[in-house]
């Protein structure tokens, strides 16, 4: 029988079965816990452990890659001769460049040890204490739907140039969904976390209750502009598009809110508010994630070329002006820009903001207080103009007080102008976005901002 073997042990079989003339091999160790509950009662929890092998092989200019589960040294060593073999079939690369090598990118300390996992421990004192918001929640009429979910991967990334990386992630977030007994509200809490140490089941309960007496009161509105508060969870939903739609080649052909038509990025010019700083930083606090490339397939903003080149903070607009794009190594020749592949969290700080959501509540006359958005799409590429609607919880603010909740709209702005537009912020906190959180991208940090003319399109009737 085969005998599985660790992961360090896969990428150097790879790296010996290869008859290309280069290979890079990353291996992900992932394991999850996760805890999910309906009509304030657990229904279901499970681990799940798993194990994927990417083998990039470089023939000539031509690259292959090939991704597959692979536990056994036999496996892996398909895996290779698949990737050689989509190699010798392909055309020459695009993106070719130079393989970055050991001394490039020094061999992590880590790289012997063993994939760190995680296990149903992980909610040992957040399980006990949502047991208790259960019965919180049943004596107050209320009744939670929710779902919690916490993983480690651990990456290896080896090449046949000596690159010899390791990077252990881990990933947590929680989200809980309120109704009241009649089920005619509904109100919804969520975050992320790394180890589950600063999620408190009952204070999820209080805010939830706290937001359901806000919708004792029903004020419907119609459509308009509104004076809106957008929560760090909701700024992070849209902050995001902001982000993934920021690449140098698409700006550079004229395709973006980015771009300097005919030819050309607007690098360099004014395109949100002075103070503005939105970046990315591998080692930022409660955010950090891996601080080297990886890159299991070419496309117009990653380059497996690329695979295990350092990452630093990168800002992307500094001080409210645009300060770079997410570029390879060949969208860099085609701007004449520094290289700044994408990492895996983003932060938006304002200079002028302070205080809290509570804060920029007590200072609204009259408006709208949001909780998240979902069902984000792009309307139009030159603007980044987005469309969706509002969730679980749009709130009216008058004379300071949160005195109701109003029905929810389809909306449509582009993040681009709010952060032209935004009247107030407060502090940057760690967020979470509802809409690509759970499966894309959790780590962000974002403020409250304070919006005077949110644009809300149409009522829309979803509760």
């Amino acid at each position: 029988m085969a005998t599985p073997t660790n992961p360090q042990s896969l990428v150097e079989q790879a790296l010996v079965a290869t008859t290309a003339d280069d290979c890079i091999v990353i291996v992900r160790d992932h394991t999850s816990a996760n805890l999910r509950w309906a009509n304030n009662t657990l229904t279901t929890n499970g681990v799940m452990h798993g194990l994927t092998v990417t083998v990039v092989s470089f023939v000539g200019e031509a690259t292959g890659s090939v991704t597959g589960s692979a536990t056994t040294q036999a496996q892996v060593t398909d895996l290779v001769k698949a990737a050689d073999a989509a190699a010798r079939a392909a055309s020459p690369a695009e993106d070719r460049n130079p393989l970055v090598t050991a001394a490039d990118s020094p061999a992590s300390p880590a790289w012997d040890d063993a994939p760190e996992p995680t296990d149903i421990h992980v909610y040992d004192a957040f399980a006990p204490a949502l047991g208790e918001a259960f019965g919180r929640a049943q004596a107050g009429g209320r009744i939670l739907y929710g779902f919690v979910n916490h993983e480690v991967t651990t990456t290896y990334l080896g090449s046949s140039t000596g690159l010899r990386l390791r990077h252990v992630q881990p990933t947590g977030h929680y989200g809980c969904t309120g109704k009241n007994a009649a089920l005619t509200e509904s109100a919804w809490v969520g975050g992320a976390t790394r180890d589950f140490a600063d999620v408190d089941a009952l204070a999820i309960d209080a805010e939830v209750a706290q937001r359901l007496a806000w919708g004792s009161r029903r004020v419907d509105l119609p459509a308009g502009r509104y004076d809106t508060i957008l929560p760090p969870t909701a700024v992070a939903d849209v902050m995001i598009d902001a982000y993934w739609y920021a690449g140098a080649r698409d700006a550079w052909e004229g395709q973006s809110v980015y771009s300097r038509r005919p030819t050309g990025t607007r690098i360099g010019e004014r395109i949100a508010s002075p103070g503005v700083h939105l970046y990315s930083d591998p080692a930022h606090d409660r955010l950090q994630c891996a601080p080297f490339n990886v890159a299991t397939s070419s496309g117009s903003e990653s380059s497996v070329y690329d695979n295990g080149l350092p990452l630093g903070r990168t800002d992307w607009i500094r001080d409210g002006e645009l300060a770079a794009l997410l570029q390879t190594r060949h969208t860099a020749t085609m701007t004449s820009q520094p290289v700044t592949p994408a990492v895996d969290n983003l932060v938006l700080d304002i200079d002028s903001g302070a205080g809290t959501i509570d804060d920029l509540v007590a200072g609204t006359e009259r408006g709208l207080l949001l909780t998240c958005l979902w069902y984000i799409r792009e309307v139009d590429a030159q603007s980044l103009l987005l469309t969706g609607l509002t969730r679980d919880g749009v709130y009216l603010v008058e004379n300071g007080e949160i005195t109701g909740s109003v029905n929810n709209f389809r909306w449509n702005e582009s993040p681009i102008d709010l952060l032209r537009r935004f009247s107030h912020a407060s502090a940057t906190v760690p967020s979470f976005s509802r809409e690509w959180g759970d499966d894309y991208f959790s780590r962000t940090a974002t403020p409250a901002l304070r919006i005077p003319d949110f644009n809300m399109s149409s009522v829309s009737q979803a509760m």
